[in-house]
């Protein structure tokens, strides 16, 4: 079985990124870019899975788990720091696969760094996150202060699924959760996941597959159905069954999955 090493980059902008790093040297490079709230733990179930042939390097970004705060967290600031991040561990290029938040991030990336993308990997996505209804979660942030509240931070990370993970495993999420400061979720939700680069779509180059479970609370079928109309030969693999975190229900699934995509790429 892989077995990963924890590491940390600093960033010419300052930015220090800790990340997990598996597989061989000369593997195909795969960057993973979780969710909101979330941290590198969030492809720690998926990690054991991949096979050595690929060089995985889950990423906690900014304002999250360990990461470094610097207190802007647009989405723009995100995808220099995946660029600045592949410069640090010295990669030209690599597979982006983002989860959520990470899904926007890496479409970004995509889109700005064509050169630098082999493949993209958008999981439990939307052409734009404006359109999901999502204004109760924006007012309930809007009216949360320090600390935020345990209970709300494990009813939204419940909220990601339609089947139970372990709950050791549920308990380290909820905690990694909670290291971020509420100003920083918010400016995180406004500032990145209510960003629309939806026209910007069909200029995404790199190979796409779109992953999604079928009882996503979050993102409906109808959105990954435009997704991959708007990315010129995007893909989709439906999870039956499973919901918004349908790698932490299935990490064996889509942990083959995202192996055969990245050495097919």
């Amino acid at each position: 079985m892989p077995t990963s090493t924890l590491r940390a980059a600093d960033l010419p902008n300052g930015v220090r990124l800790p990340y997990a790093e598996q597989g061989s040297p000369d593997g195909i490079p795969v960057v993973l870019l979780h969710g909101i709230t979330d941290s590198w733990h969030s492809f720690e179930p998926v990690l054991p899975y991949l096979p050595s042939s690929v060089h995985a390097y889950a990423v906690t970004q900014r304002g999250h788990g360990d990461a470094s705060r610097p207190g802007s967290y647009r989405l723009g600031d995100l995808v220099d720091d995946v660029a600045g991040f592949m410069d640090a561990v010295g990669l030209a290029s690599a597979v982006v696969a983002g989860h959520s938040m990470g899904s926007i991030v890496a479409t970004r990336f995509a889109i700005d760094h064509p050169h630098r993308t082999r493949g993209l990997v958008v999981m439990g996505g939307a052409p734009t996150f404006t359109a999901l209804g999502l204004d109760e979660m924006t007012e309930e942030l809007a009216a949360m202060s320090d600390p935020v509240d345990v209970d709300y931070l494990r009813a939204f990370q419940e909220s990601t699924l339609a089947h139970p993970v372990p709950a050791d495993y549920l308990d380290l999420v909820v905690s990694e959760s909670a290291k971020v400061s509420i100003d920083t979720f918010r400016a995180l939700w406004n500032d990145t996941v209510l960003t629309d680069a939806s026209a910007d779509l069909g200029t995404v180059a790199a190979p796409t597959l779109v992953v999604w479970g079928e009882r996503d609370a979050f993102s409906p079928r109808r959105a990954q159905d435009e997704l991959v109309a708007a990315i010129p030969g995007a893909r989709l693999s439906v999870y039956a069954g499973a919901g918004h975190a349908m790698h932490w229900e299935e990490p064996a699934r889509f942990a083959a999955e995202l192996a055969g995509f990245a050495e097919g790429v």
